[in-house]
């Protein structure tokens, strides 16, 4: 629940907002499992949540950890709905990978996500629980919606999701830490940067249409070139970045006619690129750019005037990575 959620209900019984704000402080802030717990409240109020309320905070089935230190948690919420989350620590950043959807519905071919089929929309408290139900909650400084799904084919629960993150009656976490991922929902990206200040990145693949269309079916509908150039022309504020992520597949869009591409779809952008190496799936012939090809990309970016990097892989080794979540789940 938002502030203002709570606090219509409990001002019917005649309690106030600083009431309400208490309650989800001790929830979302204080590591408060159990109503009976809160502290600070009339004994009539705490009486009022008991008898037809929950903290609706549920732990992880189960979790596995990598031999670089991230781990993957495994969720079922009261739907039955199973869905993974996943903890990056990094020195003082302790970033937190969430999921937006059991399984996803816009059927990217090498992501293992879409190959396990779409079994749900999450609500925006099983994405808050996915950050306050963890061991490593009150250590966690980022939030990126990069876990399973599409955060743009749910993008009213994300939005109350980010509210609870970055309001300081819930999590307090800035938005400049807290990014958005999409293959390209048009309309739920335009609701995005119209009512939140979070970070937006764009799951490119390759700088042609025809090539991406191959592997991101949503670009069909709405083609990647007019998000950037929404992206371009989105006034920007001192608190949000646009972002591009660019998987390298080796000989499949690491070539320099892709560069000279991207530079072009780029120019004259405070759009960032971050470069990711391509995790094989089963089945799959590709694999991922050499270090190298990489390095060349990033070097020939930043000598354009773009802005660019290279991200390590993460928990490549507990199938934690960019499209491997859902990998021990049932595929359909």
């Amino acid at each position: 629940m938002t502030s203002d959620e709570l606090n219509v209900l409990i001002a019917q019984h005649g309690f106030q907002n600083v009431h309400a704000v208490k309650i989800l402080l001790a929830i979302y802030r204080k590591g408060v499992t159990q109503l009976s717990q809160i502290a600070g409240i009339p004994k009539s109020l705490k009486e009022l949540l008991l008898a037809g309320f929950s903290t609706g905070i549920y732990s992880p089935g189960k979790s596995e950890r990598s031999v670089d230190n991230s781990v993957k948690f495994l969720f079922r919420n009261a739907d039955g709905m199973e869905f993974e989350t996943v903890y990056l620590p990094d020195n003082k950043r302790k970033t937190v990978c969430v999921s937006t959807q059991a399984g996803c519905r816009m059927g990217c071919p090498f992501c293992l996500t879409g190959r396990y089929g779409f079994r749900g929309n999450l609500s925006a408290g099983d994405i808050i629980n996915q950050v306050i139900s963890l061991p490593e909650a009150k250590w966690i400084t980022h939030v990126v919606f990069m876990g399973m799904g599409e955060p743009m084919d749910n993008i009213e629960e994300v939005l109350k999701a980010c509210k609870i993150l970055t309001s300081d009656w819930g999590l307090s976490i800035s938005s400049r830490n807290i990014t958005v991922s999409t293959v390209g929902i048009l309309p739920g990206i335009l609701e995005f940067l119209d009512r939140s200040q979070c970070n937006l990145t764009l799951s490119l693949h390759s700088p042609f249409p025809e090539e991406r269309r191959l592997v991101v079916p949503v670009e069909n509908k709405f083609p990647a070139h007019k998000i950037i150039d929404l992206m371009k022309s989105f006034p920007p504020g001192k608190k949000r970045r646009m972002s591009v992520a660019y998987v390298m597949i080796k000989d499949i869009n690491d070539s320099d006619r892709h560069l000279q591409a991207l530079k072009g779809l780029l120019a004259d952008s405070p759009i960032r690129v971050n470069l990711l190496p391509y995790h094989r799936v089963p089945d799959d012939p590709n694999g991922p750019s050499t270090g190298d090809k990489m390095q060349y990309f990033r070097h020939s970016l930043v000598m354009a005037g773009i802005s660019a990097s290279i991200r390590k892989s993460r928990g490549e080794d507990i199938s934690a990575a960019c499209g491997l979540l859902a990998s021990g789940l049932k595929i359909k």
